[in-house]
C-alpha cells in the first residue's frame, strides 16, 4: 500500500476514534465539563437571602419575590418559633407616588422603634462592595414612602442610618456627613472639607481592604452627637491602573494606595454636637501617621470607646472618651512581639469589618479575644477598672465570637480537629462551664447567625461532599424548626455524576511539623496506579484551605479527569493549632510557609499512588505568591505551576497587610526581599503560567510585570495571561470565569497527560 495513502487512512481512523471518544465524553452525563460548570445553570446552588432579626429574635425579616407584582421584591416577616408568615411591606406599598413600578430592595434596616424601614437600592460598587446607592424611608404607621437625599445625584449616598430618636437619617455624600429630617425634608451638611483627600465618614482603600472599615460614622444613643472618622489621604501615593480597551486612547485610573514602608493616612475622630453643629476633635496620644483607628463605638451618651493600633500593629489600646468633660482614659492595652489582630480571620467568620467590642454586664464590660498566651482566649474587661476575667479557661483556640446573652457567650471552636468548626457556649463568670451546642450529625463546618435573645439561629452547614444547607434552629437544643435552604435540586444533580472520595490526613515533615491535609481522590481510585497530583495552596495568615467544607465543582471535574487534588495548611495559617503555630510566620512570609509546604509535599510524594514526575501547584493571591515561591525555590518537587494574581514582590503590596506580618520596611527590609518570589525567579525549571487582571486594585498588575521583566532577564520561559480591566477576583465581563478555568484546565492537561 502507498505510504501516503496508508498514513491518510491511519490519520482518518485515529481522528474518528478521537472524535468518537470526545463525543462519548460529551454525551456522558456522569462527567463534568467546563461548559456544564460555568456556562449552564445546571449546577447552581441555592443561597439564603440575608435575614434581619426583629423584636429581639421573636421574628425575622427577609426579602422575597412578590406573588402579586411580577419581578418585584417585598419584605416578609416570619415568626421564629411557629414560622407564621405575613407580609411586612408589600411590593405594592413600595411604588413611589407618580410611578408605576415598585422600588427594588437590596438591603434594609429598621428604625430603633420599629416604625420605619430604611431601604437601600440602585447601588454601585466602591472597591469590594456596593456601598453607594439610593435610600428610601417607608413609614409603617401611615404607609408613606419618600426618598432620602433626592437632591443629590443618583446612587451617591453611603451608610444611611436612623437616629435613636427616630427623627433623622444621617449619611455620607462625596466624603462629607449629612443629616436629614425625613419628616420635613430639611438637609443639614455637617462637615465641609471632604474632597477625596480629606475623607469624612468613610475610609480610604487600605482601611477598607485590611480592616474591613467602610461605614465611618456613629450616632450616639440619644442622637445628640455623631462621632465620625476623618482621614487625610493627601500624602498617599497615587498608583495608576490603565484601561486600554474602552477607547482608542488609554485611560488612567488613579488609586490612592499606600505601599509597604509608606506612612498611612492620618486618622482622627471628631464628635459633631448636633445642637450647634460644632465639631470637637479627640486628641489621641501618638503621631496620627504612626497609628490606626480601626474601630470606635458608643457605650452610652457619655462614653465612646476608641480602639487605637500602632503602626507596627503590635500594640492595641482601648480608650474611653467622655464628650462632656473631654476626659480620655486608657481602659485596656494589649501588646505582642508579633502582631495584634483586630478581627480574627477564620474559615467560618461572617464578621469581616465588625470590629466593635462585644459589650456585656449591662454595658459595664466588654469582651476581647487575645493571643498573648498559648491559645486564643476571651477575656472580659471591666470598663471602669480595667480588670480582666478569663472567660475561656480551656486548652484550645476560640475561632469566632457570636453573641452574648445575660449568662453565656456563644462561639465557634474545634478542639480536636482544626479542619472543622462547631458551636459552643460558656458561662460569662469565668467558671469554665462549657457546652458543645452543635449536634453530632453535622460533622464539618458549621456557621451561625444567632438571634439577639440567643433563642434562635440560622445554622449554615457544609462538609467536603455536602453542599451548603441552611436551617432555622432553636437554641440551646439545636432542634431544626425549618429548613430554609436544602439544595435538594443541586444534590439530585450530584447523584447523576461520578463523585470522588475525600480523605483527610496528616503528614509530619523532616523538621517535625505536623500538617493537616485534604485529598480529593480520582474517580475509580486504584492505589495500585500512579496519578498526577495538583496541590492547591494559600499559606498566609488570612486563609485556611484544608477544611471539611464543600470541595467545589471544578475540583470534582479535575478528579474525574484523573487528578489527585491536595490542600495543606502550613504554619502561619489561621488553623486552630495554638498561637505559636499562627504567629511563627512573623517576618517570614514566603520562607517558613513555602518550606513547610515543600517538605510536606515531599512526604506526600512518597505515597505509591502519586507520580512524582507529574506534580502541579496552583493558588490565587497569597496562594499565587506561594505557587511562585514553590516553583522557584523547590523545582525538584513542583513541575507545573499556575499563579493567579500573585504578589511577586512584597515591597509593592499595601502597608497595613504587609507591615502587620512582616514588620516595618525601614527596620527589616531584608525580610521583605527574602520572602519575595521575585528574589528566586532564577530557580524556575518547570512549566509556569501567570494570570493577572490588569484592573486589579488589590495586587496590582505591576506585580506580574516586574516578575515578567525579571524572568526575561533570567532567560526563563513561561506563559502569561492578562485579563483586561479585571479586578483581583477576575470575574468581570462576559465569559471571564469560563475562559479562566478553561485555561487552567487545559494547562494542567497539557503538562500532565501529553505523550511526547
Amino acid at each position: 500500500m502507498n505510504i501516503k495513502k496508508f498514513s491518510l487512512i491511519l490519520f482518518l481512523l485515529l481522528s474518528i476514534g478521537v472524535c468518537s471518544l470526545i463525543a462519548q465524553t460529551e454525551q456522558d452525563s456522569s462527567l463534568l465539563t467546563i461548559d456544564r460548570i460555568f456556562a449552564s445553570k445546571e449546577f447552581r446552588q441555592d443561597h439564603q437571602p440575608p435575614v434581619q432579626w426583629i423584636e429581639n429574635g421573636k421574628a425575622y425579616l427577609i426579602i422575597e419575590t412578590s406573588e402579586k407584582v411580577k419581578d418585584a421584591k417585598e419584605l416578609v416577616r416570619y415568626e421564629s418559633k411557629t414560622q407564621e408568615k405575613s407580609i411586612f411591606i408589600s411590593a405594592e406599598e413600595l411604588i413611589p407616588e407618580g410611578k408605576d413600578e415598585p422600588i427594588a430592595i437590596e438591603d434594609f434596616s429598621l428604625s430603633p422603634d420599629g416604625s420605619k424601614v430604611l431601604i437601600f437600592n440602585n447601588s454601585s460598587r466602591v472597591w469590594r462592595s456596593n456601598t453607594k446607592g439610593d435610600y428610601w424611608v417607608y413609614d409603617l404607621t401611615d404607609g408613606s414612602l419618600q426618598q432620602i437625599g433626592k437632591s443629590f445625584s443618583s446612587s451617591s449616598l453611603m451608610f444611611a442610618k436612623f437616629s435613636g430618636d427616630n427623627q433623622y437619617v444621617a449619611y455620607v455624600h462625596d466624603f462629607n456627613v449629612y443629616r436629614e429630617n425625613f419628616n420635613t425634608g430639611e438637609v443639614t451638611r455637617l462637615t465641609f472639607d471632604g474632597n477625596g483627600d480629606i475623607i469624612n465618614g468613610t475610609f480610604d482603600w487600605v482601611y477598607e481592604e485590611e480592616f474591613g472599615c467602610r461605614d465611618g460614622f456613629r450616632w450616639s444613643p440619644q442622637a445628640t452627637q455623631i462621632a465620625f472618622w476623618q482621614l487625610d489621604a493627601s500624602d498617599i501615593g497615587t498608583f495608576y491602573m490603565i484601561n486600554n480597551t474602552d477607547s482608542v486612547y488609554s485611560k488612567l485610573i488613579p488609586l490612592q494606595y499606600p505601599k509597604a514602608g509608606q506612612d498611612p493616612s492620618p486618622a482622627k475622630v471628631g464628635i459633631i454636637k448636633l445642637e450647634n453643629k460644632k465639631i470637637e476633635w479627640i486628641s489621641l496620644p501618638g503621631d496620627p501617621k504612626q497609628n490606626y483607628i480601626p474601630a470606635m463605638q458608643w457605650v452610652n451618651e457619655n462614653l465612646l470607646l476608641i480602639q487605637q493600633l500602632n503602626r507596627k500593629q503590635n500594640l492595641l489600646t482601648v480608650w474611653g472618651y467622655n464628650p462632656i468633660n473631654q476626659d480620655l482614659n486608657q481602659i485596656y492595652t494589649e501588646k505582642e512581639d508579633t502582631w495584634v489582630d483586630i478581627n480574627y480571620p477564620d474559615v467560618t467568620a461572617n464578621n469581616w469589618g465588625k470590629n466593635d467590642l462585644l459589650l456585656t454586664d449591662e454595658n459595664r464590660a466588654f469582651l476581647r479575644m487575645t493571643e498573648t498566651g498559648d491559645w486564643r482566649h476571651v477575656y472580659k474587661v471591666d470598663i471602669e477598672t480595667g480588670d480582666q476575667t478569663l472567660i475561656t479557661p480551656v486548652d484550645f483556640d476560640v475561632a469566632t465570637l457570636y453573641i452574648i446573652t445575660p449568662k453565656y457567650l456563644y462561639f465557634n471552636a474545634s478542639p480536636e480537629n482544626t479542619t472543622q468548626r462547631y458551636l459552643y457556649r460558656i458561662d460569662l463568670i469565668g467558671k469554665g462551664k462549657l457546652e458543645k451546642i452543635t449536634i453530632a450529625e453535622f460533622s464539618g463546618i458549621n456557621n451561625y447567625n444567632i438571634s439577639p435573645d440567643g433563642k434562635y439561629a440560622l445554622h449554615i452547614h457544609t462538609a467536603a461532599l455536602q453542599p451548603r444547607t441552611v436551617r432555622l434552629i432553636s437554641l440551646p437544643d439545636h432542634k431544626t424548626i425549618t429548613t430554609l435552604v436544602d439544595n435538594r435540586a443541586f444534590k439530585n444533580k450530584l447523584e447523576e455524576i461520578q463523585m470522588p472520595e475525600v480523605e483527610f490526613f496528616r503528614v509530619t515533615t523532616d523538621e517535625g511539623i505536623t500538617i493537616d491535609g485534604r485529598m480529593i481522590k480520582p474517580i475509580g481510585f486504584d492505589p495500585g496506579q500512579s496519578y498526577p497530583v495538583l496541590f492547591h495552596v494559600y499559606g498566609e495568615p488570612w486563609s485556611q484551605v484544608a477544611t471539611d467544607s464543600w470541595i467545589g465543582m471544578w475540583n470534582i471535574m479535575m478528579a474525574q479527569k484523573g487528578f489527585i487534588i491536595i490542600d495543606m495548611d502550613n504554619r502561619g495559617t489561621p488553623c486552630l493549632n495554638g498561637s505559636d503555630w499562627r504567629k511563627s510566620i512573623y517576618r517570614k512570609i514566603g520562607r517558613i510557609n513555602s518550606r513547610d509546604q515543600a517538605l510536606a509535599a515531599k512526604k506526600v510524594l512518597k505515597w505509591d499512588f502519586i507520580d512524582p514526575d507529574r506534580v502541579s501547584v496552583w493558588g490565587w493571591s497569597g496562594g499565587g505568591s506561594m505557587t511562585l515561591n514553590l516553583m522557584f525555590r523547590y523545582p525538584e518537587v513542583y513541575k507545573t505551576g499556575m499563579a493567579v494574581a500573585p504578589v511577586s514582590n512584597q515591597l509593592i503590596y499595601d502597608n497595613i497587610y504587609q507591615e502587620r506580618y512582616m514588620g516595618l520596611l525601614q527596620e527589616n527590609k531584608e525580610d521583605f526581599i527574602a520572602g519575595s518570589p521575585i528574589t528566586y525567579s532564577g530557580g524556575l525549571e518547570g512549566n509556569l503560567l501567570i494570570i493577572h487582571g490588569t484592573g486589579d486594585d488589590n495586587v496590582h498588575y505591576q506585580s506580574t510585570e516586574m516578575l515578567v521583566d525579571e524572568l526575561i532577564r533570567q532567560n526563563k520561559q513561561f506563559d502569561l495571561m492578562a485579563y483586561p480591566n479585571r479586578s483581583h477576583g477576575i470575574y468581570e465581563g462576559k465569559n471571564t470565569r469560563r475562559h479562566l478555568y478553561t485555561l487552567l484546565t487545559d494547562y494542567l492537561i497539557e503538562h500532565n497527560f501529553r505523550t511526547d
